[in-house]
């Protein structure tokens, strides 16, 4: 069943034209990737899904009564409201018991706290809470806006399994190619490269892998073809031949025809990637960091247990763990921006540190791109020579128009870029990058994954991104309960090593928990059949009845609810009757599970 149908679709940003001509559908079992350059306008055409923007031409054909929810790369949430109060935002009716209901398996089925405020959660967790708002809509069409960004590792494989049970349509802008593979079943590319600006492959991400060498190659064999033929229509062009057939003037015709063919092609594989280059200091010892039995503790909770470790020129160290887990502390330890409890931690004399930080603060929105990199002049010391502003920020694929933009205004991926040529600027022989994945381009993430491998120094890498994170890291350390459930650290060769283990405590877990659950029941010799008490079987007698009553008692409320007269009741009243909705649909519940309990016993 086709959801939505997008004909031609074009959208401008300013004279720079997004896309133009985009023609594609969405069906109600899709699972769409949606992946393409920074700048290529995903988010945008997403906006124009549901609503929020316009495209300037073409047409949008959406299924009658189809419901879209729609995640945002950064869900806007009240800070001082409660999680429950929040999912209600998107409910249709704040005191429809059902809704409330619904709410309630919402708020279990993501593990969340219902009266938890939202202000003290963390980014991935208030991200859940947002997700659950959208999902209040009931909708077949959900769209998400990267939605893997400042989740950890666990919250991602969380989502992974969450999409694959769900029953909607998906729309998935990401650039975590692990995930994709994970949850896709269609991808669409969004480039202007691409005839009519856009590939659709039907598959996961490496079938679209596939798909796109093979049209690459075939475009580029037309290019060379198409360019051959060319040249030799040009040499009997310039040979002077005199256009009086029809013949003669349809070759000329032709001849035009094929230029701008020509001229379209070599604009699509034309190529322009990020140059990136980190200059490793002068000095580089060759033991740069080195950490002896180091912990750290807060108010009696240990936030990193006992480490050893030494990062030498070619260390390169990933670190895996919650949100909160204690990375972020144990890069200021190995740093010396904190103090170990126990334990010490040596630094080579030269060391040099260049960070690249998650949150971007040192990023003034207000300031111009040029001015952010170069406060002064035209020039930039990069790597001991001057090199002009604008020459050095074309290395990160920056156009002339944008030199003068406020980096506030720019995309997440083109922040990320200002902050990579930033630190490019700085010569270091131990590079600290937290989340430098967030945003980022595939095509980016290639170029940076390429170059921190041939960095002449050492490596110390948060991501949540698990393609990146195991093609970079030579060696993973995992910061979390052990199988024991005391907080360890734990060492692994690569993140589908890790993620094996973590599936295998995950299920020792349940296994555990269910033989307890288990021991909790109340047993009976073998052989014996359970048998109710006299006051068991009084209880079980009179059930049918007891639950006819309470579910006559909510329907009363409810009917009053929805009476003409509510209308006029009081914003206080009308919460009050929506309490004794809950109640009453609380108590039905359980009567239906105490039913059941003593039809088991029975």
């Amino acid at each position: 069943m086709i959801l939505i149908n997008a004909h031609e679709l074009r959208k401008s940003f300013t004279a720079r034209p997004l896309f133009n001509g985009l023609t594609f559908t969405i069906e109600s079992k899709d699972r769409i990737g949606l992946i393409g350059p920074n700048g290529a306008g995903k988010s945008t055409l997403m906006k124009i899904l549901i609503g929020k923007e316009q495209p300037d031409s073409g047409t949008l054909s959406i299924r009658s009564g189809t419901k879209i929810a729609y995640l945002e790369q950064k869900p806007t949430l009240d800070q001082d409201t409660t999680v429950y109060a929040t999912l209600m935002e998107g409910s249709h009716d704040a005191y429809d018991w059902q809704e409330m209901s619904r709410a309630d398996a919402l708020i279990s089925r993501l593990g969340l706290d219902g009266d938890a405020v939202v202000g003290n959660l963390s980014g991935g967790w208030q991200k859940r809470v947002a997700l659950g708002r959208e999902l209040m809509k009931q909708p077949d069409l959900l769209l998400l806006d990267e939605p893997t960004n400042h989740l950890d590792v666990e919250s991602i494989m969380w989502l992974e399994d969450f999409l694959e049970q769900s029953s909607f349509a998906v729309l998935t802008i990401t650039h975590d190619r692990l995930f994709l593979n994970r949850v896709s079943n269609r991808i669409m590319e969004l480039d202007r490269r691409n005839p009519g600006g856009i590939l659709c492959v039907e598959g996961d991400y490496t079938k679209y892998l596939e798909a796109k060498e093979e049209r690459i190659h075939n475009q580029t064999e037309r290019e060379v073809r198409l360019k051959n033929v060319l040249r030799r229509e040009t040499e009997w062009l310039r040979r002077g031949a005199k256009a009086r057939t029809t013949k003669q003037q349809a070759r000329i015709q032709r001849h035009g025809e094929l230029s701008s063919e020509v001229n379209e092609l070599s604009d699509r594989n034309k190529t322009q990637k990020v140059r990136m280059d980190f200059g490793a200091a002068e000095k580089n010892p060759k033991r740069l960091i080195e950490a002896l039995k180091v912990s750290k503790s807060y108010d009696g909770n240990l936030v990193v247990p006992e480490l050893t470790l030494l990062l030498t020129p070619h260390s390169r160290l990933g670190l895996l763990g919650r949100n909160g887990s204690g990375k972020s502390t144990l890069i200021k330890l190995l740093l010396g921006r904190e103090t170990p409890d126990q334990g010490v931690v040596k630094h080579a004399d030269a060391l040099q540190v260049a960070y690249f930080e998650q949150n971007r603060e040192s990023l003034d929105p207000k300031k111009t791109l040029l001015k952010t990199l170069c406060p002064t002049g035209d020039y930039v010391d990069f790597q001991g020579r001057p090199v002009h502003i604008k020459g050095y920020l074309d290395r990160f694929k920056f156009t002339p128009e944008q030199m003068d933009m406020e980096v506030g205004k720019l995309s997440g991926g083109e922040q990320a870029r200002i902050l990579i040529a930033k630190l490019m600027l700085r010569p270091a022989n131990v590079l600290v990058l937290d989340e430098p994945t967030n945003d980022l381009d595939m095509e980016t993430l290639d170029v940076l994954q390429d170059v921190l491998a041939e960095f002449n120094g050492s490596v110390i890498l948060v991501s949540h991104d698990r393609f990146f994170l195991d093609s970079v890291s030579t060696d993973i350390i995992a910061i979390g309960p052990g199988e024991s459930g005391d907080k360890e650290i734990l060492t692994f060769k690569g993140v589908l090593q890790w993620e094996e283990w973590k599936r295998s405590v995950g299920i020792k877990e349940t296994k555990k928990k269910n033989v307890n659950q288990n021991l909790d029941k109340v047993t009976t010799a073998p052989g014996k059949k359970k048998k109710l008490s006299f006051t068991e079987q009084h209880e079980f007698d009179k059930m049918d009845a007891t639950i006819k009553a309470a579910e006559k008692k909510l329907e009363d409320i409810v009917t009053e609810s929805h009476s003409p007269e509510a209308a006029g009741y009081s914003v206080k009243k009308l919460q009050e009757i929506s309490a004794q909705i809950a109640l009453a649909q609380k108590e039905v519940d359980r009567l239906y599970a105490r039913w059941e309990e003593l039809e088991a016993k029975k």
